[in-house]
C-alpha cells in the first residue's frame, strides 16, 4: 500500500498545487456545482470520454483548497493512469482510502475523488458507505463515463443520496474564450466544423484531428461498449452509430435504421440495433430525443430523432458537413440547451414539426432551427408551426443568418451566436 501511497503523491496537492494543471477554468461548471457541496449526497460528474470531466474534477480541487480546505483533506484518484491499476476492486479502494487518510493525519472531513469510479469493481459500495459514515466525515465525488453512473444504475446502487452533473464538450462560448475568438458568425461556423471536444483545439492539423476523432471513437466503441455490454458484431456497432451520425436531427425509427442496414446487406435485427442504439445513448456518444404532441399532451411512440454528444465526430468522420449544416446548427442547438439543463423533445403540432419544446421547472419555449430565413417560402415555414402554437410560451426561430430579423407576431428571431 505504501508504494501505491507514494504514486497518490504525485496526483494530488498535499505539499504543491503545481502538480495538477487545471486547464481552461470551466467557470460555468464551476458555479453549478459550488451550491452542492458541503453536505452527505455524493456528487456524480458524468459524460463522454475526454469531454473535460478531469479536468473540471481538478478545478474542484484547487477551489476547495483556495475556500480554505487544507490540501491534505482531498484526495484524488484517477483510474485511468496504470500506477493504479491494482486499485480494481471494493476492499483495494477502502483500505487505500483509510491508509491515506491516516497517513496524512487528515483532521476533519476529507473530500475522496474518485476519476473513471466505474473501472472499480464494487465501487458503490465504498462510496456508498463512506458518505454515510456515522464516525467518520466524508465527502464523496465521483466521475464516470458508461451507465454504470447513470441515474437507472444509481438508483439501485446509491439508493437516491447523491445528485448528477452532466458535462459536455465545450461550449461555443468556451470556444470562443479558449481561442481568444470575437462571438459572430465567423467563429459560430469555425466551431461548427470543429466540435467542442477539448483536445482538439492543441492539434495543429486536420490529419491529426481525424485520427484522434476516430481514435476516441473506436476506444469508446470498443472499450466502453464492446467490452462491457456483450456486443458481438464491433462492425455493426460502427455501422449504427455512422448512420445515427449521418442523420441527426432526422426523424429515425428502430425499424428505419434496421431497413437502411439490410439495404447495404448488413444482417441485424430489431433487437440487435435496439440494444446498439441503447449502448451508444449510455455512453454519452449520442442522445435521444422523444416527440412530442403539442395539442393532445403526450409523448408519440416509434420515430425519435437523436443528435450527436459532439459534432467532431461528424465533422471528421463523415463528408457530408456542407449538405448538413442546416443540420449541424440544429445539433448545436441541442446541445446549447441540453447544458443549461432543459428538458427537450421534438414538437408536433397539426402535422407540422417544432424542432424542440425545451423546459425547466420554470418556463417553457418552442424552438425553430433553419439554416437562412433570407427566402420568404423558407420564413414562413419555419414561422408557421410557432403560429399554430396559442398559448404564452415564448416562442423564437434560430437561424445563421447575418442578422436578426427581430420579431414577428410575438415570435423571436435570434442569431445562433447570440443565444
Amino acid at each position: 500500500m505504501i508504494e501505491i501511497f507514494k504514486q497518490l503523491e504525485r496526483y494530488n496537492l498535499w505539499s504543491s498545487l503545481k502538480h495538477l494543471p487545471i486547464g481552461y477554468e470551466r467557470k460555468g461548471y464551476l458555479k453549478k456545482f459550488q451550491p452542492a457541496l458541503g453536505n452527505k449526497l455524493i456528487k456524480v460528474i458524468v459524460g463522454q470520454r475526454r469531454a473535460g470531466k478531469s479536468y473540471l474534477i481538478r478545478q474542484i480541487i484547487h477551489e476547495l483548497i483556495r475556500k480554505g480546505i487544507p490540501p491534505k483533506n482531498t484526495l484524488y484518484l484517477n483510474k485511468e493512469l496504470m500506477e493504479f491499476e491494482t486499485i480494481n476492486d471494493a476492499k483495494k479502494l477502502h483500505d487505500l482510502i483509510t491508509f491515506t487518510k491516516k497517513k496524512l493525519k487528515t483532521k476533519g472531513k476529507m473530500f475522496v475523488i474518485l476519476d473513471e469510479v466505474q473501472n472499480i469493481d464494487g465501487w458503490e459500495k465504498v462510496v456508498s458507505s463512506l458518505a454515510q459514515n456515522p464516525k467518520e466525515n466524508y465527502e464523496l465525488i465521483i466521475t464516470g463515463s458508461n451507465s454504470t453512473l447513470l441515474s437507472g444504475e444509481l438508483a439501485s446502487r446509491l439508493s437516491g443520496r447523491y445528485i448528477t452533473f452532466e458535462v459536455l464538450p465545450f461550449s461555443f462560448q468556451e470556444y470562443c474564450d479558449f481561442l481568444n475568438l470575437e462571438r459572430g458568425k465567423k467563429s459560430y461556423l469555425s466551431y461548427l466544423s470543429s466540435g467542442g471536444l477539448p483536445e482538439l483545439f492543441h492539434l495543429t492539423t486536420e490529419e491529426i484531428r481525424r485520427h484522434y476523432v476516430s481514435s476516441l471513437r473506436d476506444t469508446i466503441l470498443l472499450k466502453d461498449i464492446v467490452e462491457r455490454y456483450n456486443i458481438k458484431d464491433a462492425s455493426l456497432l460502427e455501422r449504427v452509430f455512422q448512420f445515427l451520425a449521418d442523420n441527426i436531427g432526422n426523424l429515425s425509427s428502430l425499424n428505419s435504421i434496421v431497413n437502411a442496414l439490410k439495404s447495404s446487406q448488413q444482417r441485424t435485427n430489431h433487437d440487435t440495433v435496439s440494444h446498439y442504439v441503447r449502448s451508444l445513448e449510455q455512453t454519452y456518444l449520442v442522445h435521444e430525443v422523444q416527440r412530442f404532441d403539442i395539442k393532445g399532451k403526450n409523448i408519440f411512440s416509434g420515430s425519435k430523432k437523436y443528435y450527436l454528444n459532439d459534432l467532431a465526430f461528424r465533422n471528421f468522420l463523415s463528408s457530408r458537413f456542407d449538405e448538413g449544416l442546416g443540420k449541424h446548427l440544429e445539433n448545436s442547438i441541442y446541445l446549447h440547451y441540453r447544458e443549461r439543463g432543459y428538458k427537450i423533445f421534438v414538437g408536433s403540432i397539426q402535422g407540422a414539426e417544432v424542432d424542440f419544446i425545451i423546459e425547466n421547472e420554470q418556463e417553457r419555449k418552442y424552438v425553430q432551427v433553419a439554416y437562412s430565413l433570407a427566402e420568404k417560402r423558407v420564413s414562413e415555414r419555419e414561422f408557421r408551426p410557432l403560429e399554430n402554437i396559442h398559448d404564452a410560451h415564448e416562442k423564437i426561430v434560430i437561424s445563421l443568418d447575418d442578422v436578426s430579423f427581430g420579431n414577428k407576431e410575438g415570435i423571436k428571431h435570434i442569431c445562433a451566436w447570440d443565444l
